[in-house]
């Protein structure tokens, strides 16, 4: 999982009592340590360790990006000083997370050491004066539930944010001339999301794929890995060529800075190598270097935002709505001919030629079931949003590749809006629900959520810790 350190700048304001804000700065700070999050506090900005003055914002903030934070929580310890709040949310630029514990009961003279729910209404209204997008966690206690999950939710959060405002994906070759739904508007992707793409030619992954063969040792190795992991029905130079395959993209990408490849898997690709991609795809997906097919752009950007919402815990999938289950109304089949990773499936899978081509190297097994998120980035004409939605897995006939029938809310609906669009039939799944993780992340990255379960009120009801 990579490193997610978030600002850590509890405030109070002056009419409250000061060494209460304090007290409760102190028992934050060691229930975030208790839960395993990385922080970066400002007690060395002020004796009191808290954010109520002006002249603190620019060292706190120089502080924070020198640390590369890529949150801000600011607890509400007594009040708080919204104004300064939203100075020092406006100059990090970062995902903010609000929130104040529970205030006590006033003592027997009616006296209130803090109006923290109070306080958190008045920064919520500058922070929107400011436009500046935020997170809210309920007014609860440091040992209720909703505290813990809003917190794992929020680096989450800023984990897919982080992501998406780094994205840099190799392009191996152009798009199949055949997959005009895949095709992309690369300056509007750098221009509007700052998403980059290296785009490389064949003949430069045929070149780095030899480079591997000659050098070896790692190729071997790769080799006894899928010796001991997969049943090999394919001749052994070409899951040596497999193997070279999976080196080769990711020398490519950590060449070009790259953390998605999307690759032309076929047809010229069969020519120069003679495999089909999909089981070197898989090995570079388990490894958090996702790789998707036919030069899906938009189906790269995906698959980084679910696999950050999911911290690196499990690999994603990249797959096609393709057929509707047979007995399952509400039943569709994900499939792909052979992409997945393979610490994902139900059974030891074997290494094949795929449905559709006469060339190996495919995967060839029934995905794990479970409950699972799928999403898709797409756009068209300068709108970009990003369809999400839950299913579960379903029992469902044998078919050639990794596949696994799953069962959606209401397919009838689905299936009406990758017609209608912006989407087409590709999307990315991982197993979990990452939904209202996603749905958080769309407000900071200037992205429409677009679910197809249509239960919006049921993820606000979850992020609002109901």
């Amino acid at each position: 999982m990579d490193r997610i350190c978030i600002g850590y700048a509890p405030t109070r304001r002056s009419i409250f009592s000061a060494p209460d804000a304090v007290k409760y700065r102190g028992l934050t700070r060691d229930r975030l340590l208790e839960l395993g999050v990385e922080f970066c506090d400002i007690d060395d900005i002020n004796e009191e360790g808290l954010l109520y003055d002006d002249g603190d914002v620019a060292k706190i903030a120089a502080k924070f990006q020198a640390a590369g934070v890529a949150g801000l929580f600011v607890p509400h310890c007594n009040f708080g000083t919204e104004y300064v709040v939203a100075r020092l949310a406006k100059e990090l630029g970062v995902p903010v997370l609000l929130w104040g514990p529970r205030d006590e009961r006033p003592d027997e003279k009616g006296v209130r050491l803090r109006d923290s729910q109070c306080g958190l209404f008045a920064t919520g209204k500058v922070l929107r004066r400011f436009q500046v997008p935020f997170t809210y966690m309920t007014n609860c206690r440091l040992t209720d539930p909703e505290f813990e999950r809003g917190l794992k939710d929020f680096v989450a959060v800023c984990n897919v944010v982080r992501t998406f405002r780094s994205i840099r994906i190799l392009q191996i070759s152009t798009r199949p001339f055949d997959f005009w739904s895949t095709m992309c508007n690369e300056g509007e992707l750098l221009e509007k999301f700052n998403i980059q793409l290296a785009p490389i030619p064949m003949p430069e992954l045929k070149s780095a794929i030899d480079a591997a063969l000659q050098e070896g040792t790692r190729v071997e190795k790769t080799l006894d890995s899928l010796r001991q992991r997969m049943n090999l029905c394919v001749p052994e130079d070409k899951v040596k060529m497999v193997a070279a395959l999976k080196l080769a993209m990711g020398d490519l990408a950590e060449k070009y800075g790259c953390k998605a490849v999307a690759i032309q898997c076929w047809n010229a690709l069969q020519d120069e190598i003679g495999i089909m991609p999909c089981c070197a795809n898989g090995l570079l997906t388990e490894e958090a270097i996702p790789v998707v097919c036919e030069t899906d752009i938009h189906g790269a950007i995906t698959s980084l935002l679910v696999q950050a919402a999911e911290l690196n815990q499990t690999p994603s999938f990249f797959a096609d709505w393709t057929v509707r289950h047979p007995d399952n109304e509400n039943g569709e089949l994900l499939q792909h001919c052979g992409p997945w990773p393979i610490c994902l499936a139900e059974e030891k899978p074997s290494l094949t030629v795929p449905l559709a081509f006469d060339y190996p190297g495919s995967i060839s097994a029934l995905c794990r079931g479970g409950d699972v998120t799928l999403a898709r980035f797409d756009g068209d004409n300068g709108e970009y949003s990003l369809l999400l939605g839950s299913a579960k897995s379903v029992p469902g006939p044998y078919t050639k590749g990794t596949y696994l029938w799953v069962e959606v809310k209401n397919l009838k609906k689905l299936e009406y809006k990758l017609v209608t669009g912006p989407y087409i039939h590709h999307c990315t799944g991982v197993h979990g629900n990452v939904v209202p993780v996603l749905y958080e992340a769309c407000k900071y990255i200037g992205v429409r959520p677009d679910l197809y379960d249509d239960n919006e009120e049921e993820i606000l009801a979850y992020l609002r810790g109901e």
